[in-house]
């Protein structure tokens, strides 16, 4: 199998939507690696000249020269097609590492956004400084966060054609914003397919960040992650899942937080039936007691919910 990389580029990224119609800038093979640099930011977020923060080349070159914007403030590497990936297929994105590229993030709070939409009326941005070698994050209240599990926020194939262009804000079917802090290096995200191609596009690099994401931005960098990606012909999934080392991950997205919850519950049920022959019975009471609902985000318009099986409490199902 080959390995291929792909830096990020005015030519290579596209900035606040996905769309079925933009073109793949790298072609592979099902069972390639791919290695993706990701910057991420706008202008205003970026730290001032002679501040001692290497700003990314390419970071620049996409604000002075991307002549093409879309709804939503994400700038993703992408898109990415995999020969014979078809409608009705399934990806499998295996995250092999991700790693950090600058020695600066940001976090915003923003008015008329996030958790407490009405509470701050003026915008705050914090530039925090990364400390490479030690992998933290200096917060200015004097706090040393640890930055052990990057990923990205944003992971997701191309919505069905009909769709037309969408905002990269959102979470769907297809994936997108899904600042699932679960997703690090070691999961596996598996993604509905929805065009030849399948067309997976990624972004939104966070160094660290809470359950819920509250003010809308968690500690936002420019990441690099190897990827490797499998076509599932044998897979039928709706909606995506993932799974860990040591968990079953389904997933819930709407603006009702309990419909999210429903969500997630329901295809967990299915993926139990499936897995493990369980009755919908019976793995609705095996959720109940053993699964954990986590508030993925509760900021991006469609809100998310994930429920977490342990592996090992399936396995003694499906060896008895």
């Amino acid at each position: 199998m080959a390995h291929h990389v792909l830096n990020a580029s005015v030519d290579n990224c596209q900035w606040g939507f996905f769309d079925a119609k933009r073109p793949p800038v790298l072609s592979i093979k099902s069972g390639d690696t791919v290695t993706i640099d990701s910057v991420s930011g706008q202008p205003a977020f970026a730290p001032q000249a002679g501040s001692g923060f290497v700003v990314p080349a390419e970071l620049v070159e996409i604000h002075e020269k991307a002549t093409e914007r879309g709804p939503g403030p994400h700038i993703l590497t992408g898109p990415i097609a995999v020969e014979g990936a078809k409608p009705g297929h399934v990806l499998e994105v295996r995250i092999k590492s991700v790693t950090l590229r600058q020695n600066w993030a940001y976090n915003a709070v923003l008015p008329l956004a996030g958790v407490l939409p009405n509470d701050f009326d003026e915008p705050r941005i914090l530039i925090i400084p990364i400390d490479m070698e030690r992998k933290i994050a200096k917060l200015p209240w004097g706090v040393d966060l640890p930055l052990d599990a990057p990923f990205f926020g944003v992971m997701g194939v191309a919505p069905p054609p009909g769709w037309g262009r969408i905002t990269t804000v959102m979470p769907r079917s297809m994936g997108g914003n899904l600042d699932n802090k679960d997703l690090g290096a070691g999961a596996t995200l598996y993604l509905p397919v929805f065009n030849e191609g399948a067309l997976f596009s990624c972004g939104d690099g966070h160094a660290a960040q809470g359950h819920g994401e509250v003010c809308v931005t968690a500690i936002e960098t420019a990441l690099q992650g190897t990827f490797e990606f499998i076509l599932r012909e044998d897979l039928t999934f709706t909606y995506p899942r993932a799974e860990t080392a040591t968990h079953y991950i389904t997933m819930g997205m709407d603006p009702d937080l309990d419909r999210c919850a429903e969500m997630a519950v329901r295809d967990m049920i299915a993926w139990l039936h499936e897995i493990a022959g369980l009755s919908k019975a019976d793995a609705y009471s095996f959720c109940s007691v053993a699964a954990d609902l986590h508030v993925t985000q509760a900021v991006n318009g469609s809100k998310g919910v994930h429920a977490m099986m342990p592996k090992a409490l399936v396995q003694q199902v499906t060896s008895s």
